[in-house]
C-alpha cells in the first residue's frame, strides 16, 4: 500500500491525469487493496492534500478548493484569512489568503468566519467568499426547558453564558434532557436547533460527558486506530535487541487506583557516596509509529484527559492500560534512562537505551511511605529514598518556585455518586518520584542537545514586565516591595513568602505570585523553565498520556540509533519508530497544537471538578462555611470554601445599600460610609445561597447574623453587621479574573497550575 507521500509524488509527477485507477495500476494494487486505496484518497481529500475528484486527482498544496476560513487580519483594506482547521502535522504554517470581497458580501472584520472557494494565483492564494458563517459560540449545550406558553428553551450549562436561548427545533429531545444545539441563524440571539440528545444531566457520570461535549474532546477511537493498536500488540519483545534489565528490582510507585503505569525507578549506592539510578519509561514509540492511524489519533488528542469518573485516554486501552503499562512480573518494553547522581545530588552522567524490564513491585504511594516511616522498608525503597535525598539537596540549591497549592480529589462510589471531596494528601513519596522524573526529563533534553537533535521543550517563561508591574503595585498596597531592577528568579518569590509568618497573609501573597506567572507550553526553542529553575527541560516520562513525550522518545531513537528490527509485514505497521520528516519540519505547528489540547484538557477537568463540588454542596444551601476571598472585581468578590474549593461569587448588590468603591491595584472593595473592606486573602464566614450542579456555579452571601472576618490583618476593618438588600435572582454568576487559574505546568497527572508538582503528581 503506497504511503500518502508516495501518492502525492505520483499525482504531482504523472504525465497523464491520475485517478484512482491510474494510482492502483501504478502501485500494483488489487482487490481489497483498491478498497483501502479509496479510503486513503478520501482521507487525503478531507485533509486538503488533494481535491475530491475521482477521475483525476490534483495536489492541493494544503488548501482545499472549498473550505472554512477565519479572518485573521485586515491589511491595506483587504481581509486576510487562514483555514480554520489547519492540520497540525502539515509541513507549512497555515497559508494566508487574500479575501476578494464581492458586492453581496458585507464588510468582513477580524474574527469573521466564511465558507470560501480558494485558488492559487501568481501572487499567492486568494479566496472568493461563498457565504458568511455564524460565529462559533461556546455554551450551546444545555438542558431543555419548557415555559407556560409551550416554548422550549435551552438553559445553558456553561456558567459564562447567562441567558437561555429559544429552541426553534427541539427534535426528539424531551424536557429536562441535556442536549447539544447549534444556531439556526447568524445572530447570537437567533433560535437554536437540537442536534444531539445526551440524556439526564444529573445522572451519575454526566458531568464529565458535559465537559467532553462542551470542549470537543475526541473520545471515540476510529476503528482503524483500534485495529492498528491490536496489531501492534503482536510486535515481538526480545532481549536480543534490547538491554535486559529483568533482574534489576525496578518498582513503579503510583496511586492505589492507577490503571496506566508510565514509569518505574531503581537506585543503588555507587560506593563513593553517590547513586546509580534507572528511570524506566514505557516504550510507547515502539508500538505507536509515525504516520499510522494510531499516531494521527494520538496527535489529534494530544494528551489523556482525567475526570473523577473516567479517563479519556490518548491511546486505545489495549495499549494504555495493558501492553504499554508497566506491571509487576510481566515483561515490558521500556526506554531506560541511566543516571549517575553525585554526592551533591547533581546528575553527572546519563545514557539512554531500549530495554526489557520485569517490575519487582507495583506499589501505592501510601504503602511505600508507610514502609519507610515504619523503618522496615525493603532495600529497593531504602535506596530510592537515599538517592532522592541527594536529588532534593540539588533541588534546594537550585531553589525552584515553591507554592503550596492544595489539590481537590473527588471520590465516587460504585454507583458514580460523590462519596467525598477532600484535599489530596501530599506525601514524601510523591516528592521522591517527582524528583526522579525531573532528573530524567532534564537528561532527555540535554541528551538531544548534545546531538543537536530536535527537542520538544517544556517552556515556562520568566514573568512578563506587565505581570511584574501588576504584582509590584499589588504588593505596595499590602505594604511590601518588589524591586524590578534586580534579576527575577524563583528564589526571589520563595524568600518573599518565607518571611511571612501569618498564614492568611502568606496565602494572599502566594496567590498574587501565582497570578504573575506565565503559562507553560511546548515549543522547539530552548527558553528554559522558570518555575523549576532549569535551563533545559523536556517532558519524557509520560508517553502513554502525552504526545510531547512520545515525540521526545522518537527524537532519542534517531539521535542515539535505538531503532529496532523492522516488524513483520503481515502486521501492516510503519517500519520506523523515530521522528518522521514531517515531525522534524513542523515542530512549531505540532507543539502549538498540543499546547492547545493540554489547555483544553485542563479546562475540561477544572469544569468537571467545579460541577462535582456544586453537586456535593447543592444539599447544603443555607449553611455557613469558612471561606477565603480569592478575587475582587467591581461587581463583587469571589471566595472559596476552605479545604474543599469551589469558587463562588458574592455580588456587590447583596452587600446592602452602601456604595462600594473598587480599588483595582489593591484588589479591594471599600465601603464609602462604613469603611468596610473586602480584599483578596480575607477569611470570612459566608452563607451558601446557590449551588448549580449543571454549571458548577456557586453564589455566597455575607450572613445577616455574623459577617465578621475570621482573621484580621493589620488595620483592615472587619465587615460590619448589616441588613442585605436583595435584588432578586441573578441570571448567573460570572467567573472573574481574580480566582487563580494560571497554569504553569502539568507534570505527571498533577494538578494544573501546581508548579511544585511538575515532576509527576498523579491522579489515577
Amino acid at each position: 500500500m503506497p504511503s500518502t507521500e508516495q501518492i502525492l509524488e505520483f499525482i504531482q509527477t504523472s504525465d497523464t491525469p491520475a485517478g484512482k485507477r491510474e494510482i492502483a495500476k501504478a502501485f500494483g494494487l488489487k482487490g481489497q487493496e483498491k478498497i483501502a486505496l479509496k479510503k486513503r484518497l478520501k482521507d487525503m481529500a478531507e485533509e486538503g492534500l488533494i481535491d475530491g475528484k475521482r477521475t483525476a486527482y490534483h495536489r492541493m498544496g494544503g488548501v482545499p478548493k472549498v473550505t472554512v476560513l477565519k479572518i485573521v487580519a485586515i491589511e491595506d483594506g483587504e481581509p486576510i484569512a487562514e483555514p480554520e482547521n489547519w492540520s497540525p502535522d502539515s509541513k507549512d504554517k497555515p497559508p494566508r489568503l487574500v479575501v476578494k470581497e464581492g458586492k453581496k458580501m458585507a464588510a468582513l472584520k477580524r474574527g469573521d468566519r466564511i465558507l470560501a472557494r480558494n485558488e492559487e494565483t501568481a501572487n499567492g492564494w486568494q479566496a472568493i467568499p461563498i457565504k458568511k458563517l455564524p460565529a462559533r459560540t461556546e455554551g450551546l449545550m444545555g438542558v431543555v426547558e419548557k415555559d407556560g406558553s409551550g416554548q422550549y428553551w435551552l438553559a445553558p450549562v456553561d456558567k459564562r453564558v447567562r441567558d437561555s436561548a429559544p429552541i426553534g427545533d427541539v427534535g426528539e429531545a424531551q424536557e429536562g434532557e441535556l442536549v447539544l444545539a447549534e444556531r439556526m441563524g447568524k445572530s447570537p440571539r437567533s433560535k437554536v436547533k437540537v442536534v444531539e440528545v445526551i440524556g439526564d444531566p444529573l445522572a451519575p457520570k454526566a458531568f464529565s460527558l458535559i465537559a467532553i461535549a462542551k470542549h470537543g474532546i475526541p473520545h471515540i477511537f476510529p476503528q482503524e486506530a483500534i485495529q492498528e493498536a491490536e496489531r501492534a500488540v503482536d510486535l515481538p519483545l526480545s532481549p536480543d535487541h534490547r538491554e535486559d534489565l529483568r533482574e534489576v528490582p525496578i518498582v513503579a510507585i503510583d496511586p492505589a487506583d492507577a490503571r496506566d503505569h508510565d514509569d518505574a525507578i531503581w537506585a543503588e549506592p555507587d560506593g563513593e557516596g553517590g547513586y546509580r539510578a534507572i528511570v524506566a519509561i514505557a516504550d510507547v514509540s515502539y508500538y505507536v509509529r509515525p504516520g499510522g492511524q494510531l499516531d494521527r489519533e494520538a496527535r489529534k488528542r494530544g494528551n489523556s484527559v482525567y475526570f473523577p469518573d473516567r479517563v479519556v485516554p490518548m491511546l486505545p486501552e489495549v495499549l494504555s492500560a495493558d501492553v504499554c503499562s508497566l506491571k509487576q512480573d510481566v515483561d515490558r518494553a521500556v526506554m531506560a534512562c541511566h543516571l549517575h547522581i553525585d554526592t551533591e545530588g547533581k546528575v553527572t552522567k546519563w545514557r539512554f537505551t531500549r530495554a526489557i524490564v520485569r517490575l519487582a513491585r507495583n506499589i501505592a504511594y501510601e504503602d511505600a511511605q508507610a514502609a519507610i516511616d515504619a523503618g522496615d522498608a525493603p532495600d529497593y525503597l531504602v535506596n530510592l529514598w537515599g538517592a532522592w535525598k541527594l536529588l532534593f539537596k540539588a533541588r534546594e540549591a537550585r531553589d525552584p518556585l515553591d507554592l503550596e497549592l492544595p489539590e481537590r480529589q473527588v471520590k465516587l462510589n460504585d454507583a458514580g455518586q460523590i462519596e467525598e471531596i477532600a484535599v489530596r494528601e501530599r506525601l514524601e513519596a510523591h516528592r521522591v518520584v517527582e524528583d526522579f522524573m525531573i532528573a530524567a526529563n532534564v537528561a532527555a533534553a540535554k541528551a538531544l542537545e548534545a546531538k543537536t537533535a530536535p527537542v520538544v521543550y517544556r517552556i515556562h517563561e520568566t514573568p512578563s514586565r506587565d505581570k511584574l508591574l501588576a504584582l509590584r503595585d499589588y504588593l505596595q498596597s499590602q505594604g511590601k516591595k518588589l524591586a524590578l531592577g534586580q534579576v527575577i528568579t524563583p528564589g526571589l518569590f520563595n524568600r518573599m513568602l518565607k518571611d511571612i509568618a501569618d498564614l492568611a497573609e502568606k496565602a494572599l501573597i502566594m496567590e498574587a505570585v501565582l497570578r504573575s506567572q506565565m503559562q507553560a507550553y511546548y515549543g522547539p526553542a530552548k527558553e528554559g523553565h522558570f518555575g523549576l529553575a532549569l535551563g533545559s527541560y523536556a517532558h519524557f516520562t509520560s508517553p502513554i498520556r502525552r504526545y510531547a513525550d512520545l515525540l521526545v522518545h522518537r527524537a532519542l531513537v534517531d539521535a542515539y540509533k535505538l531503532e529496532q528490527p523492522k516488524p513483520d509485514k503481515r502486521l501492516d505497521l510503519p517500519e520506523a519508530t523515530g521522528l518522521s520528516d514531517r515531525d522534524k519540519t513542523a515542530l512549531h505547528q505540532i507543539t502549538d497544537a498540543i499546547s492547545q489540547t493540554e489547555r483544553r484538557a485542563m479546562e475540561a477537568e477544572r469544569d468537571t471538578i467545579d460541577r462535582y463540588v456544586a453537586a456535593w454542596l447543592s444539599g447544603r444551601v443555607g449553611e455557613t462555611f469558612d471561606t477565603r476571598i480569592t478575587g475582587v472585581q467591581s461587581f463583587g468578590f469571589f471566595a472559596t470554601i476552605d479545604k474543599l474549593g469551589g469558587d463562588g461569587l458574592v455580588p456587590v448588590s447583596t452587600l446592602g445599600r452602601e456604595y462600594y468603591r473598587y480599588d483595582e491595584k489593591a484588589q479591594k472593595l471599600i465601603g464609602e460610609q462604613s469603611g468596610t473592606v473586602y480584599a483578596v486573602g480575607d477569611r470570612l464566614k459566608l452563607k451558601l445561597a446557590e449551588a448549580n450542579a449543571l454549571t458548577g456555579a456557586l453564589k455566597f452571601e455575607v450572613p445577616d447574623s455574623d459577617g465578621s472576618a475570621i482573621e484580621k490583618r493589620g488595620d483592615r476593618q472587619a465587615p460590619k453587621k448589616r441588613t442585605h438588600q436583595k435584588k432578586g435572582p441573578q441570571k448567573g454568576p460570572k467567573k472573574g479574573t481574580g480566582a487563580p487559574r494560571q497554569s504553569h505546568d502539568q507534570g505527571k497527572r498533577g494538578r494544573p497550575g501546581n508548579i511544585r508538582h511538575q515532576g509527576r503528581g498523579k491522579k489515577r
